[in-house]
């Protein structure tokens, strides 16, 4: 029999909300799961792409990773990882330094057998580029076989990437598909394959409201069973009010005054019609209060929009930026110009000569880079976390689900997100996307 614990998009590294806390809740959050493994008799921990939030982390985050997994290291515990969109970069992966390090195994074509069961990864691919895989893998002769792979998949909402190709097109049989990039976790079975999403370790968006977790996933003769296991994060408050037509700032105090606040992110929804309010007064209010940060959607500004009348929050700015990058089908080497200078931690008065290295760079190494993607699936999206993963379409639940306890039993949502944001798909390569599959 074996175990593992199946996790993904812990999104290291990622300031939501611009706050040094929440930045270090994300690391918090995968050092609980090393601390699950290290006292859970389990076999691996396995992860299914997007350990970082972006493709260059801080040194204190590498640090702290580096920590984690020299405890799991110490404790004979594997590591196996693939790499998701947020990370992946044209050259060497961070996992590959992790690897060379001895601290971690980069997932690919050629099994790697830990217990009874025969790993194998497939690194997060856009969807314009899935025509160049073969799913054809070196075999094996462990009893059971497990593909970790990234993205988004049928059967389940918002999938661009068909499992059962995938399935029917491989020469290895899987018993089942460990899966990351979508935030919700979820459980279905095709023809008698698994096919499981373990959700995210912290809430990278407002949306997702449900508890944060992992799966523990066992491999026993004639059956594979996979449990919901939950982890303890940062508690979120979801204050919904809905105004009359004589209720404003007043009004909305009252209603955050009945939530406790402490050291929580709060999200203060506006409905209904009444007064003007001022979302930085509620904001500060809510600080006042005890959270640690607050941020205020106001549904009326939108309501006769409908184009809009989706669930769109900008309740953090940079997640409309994103989305319009996104949209765009910006070339890679673009994409690279965008992060440098809005998203990177490039001093501003070093952007201007970082900019000209890079694309200096860019002409003389890869000047395919410069050619725009061709469609949206060729753009990571990022803080889509906010990370406005699809997740954006789930539906609102009680705000005390911050905080919960443990549970064993395996729950499918009925809602999906797309942790799609990032930046441009790099190269085929083998360290690139496409891993062993270029």
């Amino acid at each position: 029999m074996t175990r593992v614990i199946h996790t993904g998009d812990t999104h290291i590294g990622y300031q939501q909300y611009h706050s040094p806390e929440r930045r270090q809740d994300f690391l918090d959050a995968f050092e609980r799961v090393v601390a699950d493994a290290l006292d859970g008799d389990v076999d691996a921990v396995v992860h299914a792409g997007d350990l970082y939030h972006d493709r260059r982390p801080e040194l204190p985050d590498l640090l702290g990773t580096l920590a984690a997994l020299r405890r799991l290291d110490d404790a004979g515990i594997p590591f196996l990882a693939i790499v998701g969109n947020h990370e992946s970069t044209r050259g060497g992966q961070w996992l590959d330094l992790f690897e060379r390090l001895g601290l971690a195994t980069r997932l690919g074509r050629d099994p790697h057998v830990v217990g009874d069961v025969a790993f194998y990864g497939l690194d997060h691919v856009p969807r314009s580029r899935r025509d160049e895989l073969d799913y054809q893998f070196e075999p094996h002769d462990a009893e059971r076989a497990v593909l970790v792979a990234h993205g988004l998949f049928t059967p389940f909402a918002h999938a661009d990437w068909e499992t059962e190709t995938v399935l029917a097109e491989s020469n290895v049989d899987f018993d089942a598909v460990l899966l990351g990039d979508n935030h919700v976790p979820d459980t279905a079975e095709l023809d008698g394959t698994w096919v499981t999403y373990c959700g995210s370790t912290e809430r990278a968006s407002a949306t997702e409201r449900d508890p944060r977790g992992y799966n523990l996933v066992q491999f026993a003769p004639g059956e594979v069973d996979i449990r919901r296991r939950t982890l303890e994060t940062r508690p979120f408050a979801f204050v919904e009010v809905d105004l009359a037509g004589d209720e404003g700032i007043e009004r909305v105090r009252q209603r955050v005054r009945e939530f406790d606040l402490e050291d929580a992110v709060v999200i203060v929804e506006l409905r209904g019609e009444g007064e003007t309010v001022t979302p930085a007064a509620v904001e500060s209010f809510a600080v006042e209060e005890g959270a640690l940060v607050a941020r205020v959607n106001d549904k009326r500004d939108i309501a006769d929009d409908a184009e809009l009348a989706a669930d769109v929050s900008f309740a953090d700015p940079d997640d409309a930026v994103r989305e319009r990058v996104r949209e765009m089908g910006l070339s890679s080497a673009a994409l690279d110009v965008d992060e440098t200078v809005r998203a990177s931690k490039v001093a501003d008065s070093n952007v201007r000569d970082e900019v000209r290295e890079r694309v200096e760079s860019l002409l003389s190494d890869d000047p395919g880079a410069f050619v725009a993607a061709e469609s949206e699936d060729d753009i990571e999206s990022d803080d889509g976390v906010e990370a406005g993963e699809s997740e954006d379409a789930e539906a609102p639940e009680d705000a005390a689900e911050a905080d919960t306890e443990p549970t064993t039993e395996t729950t499918a949502e009925t809602t999906t997100e797309s942790d799609s944001e990032a930046a441009a798909e790099p190269a085929a390569s083998r360290d690139s996307s496409l891993g062993d599959f270029a």
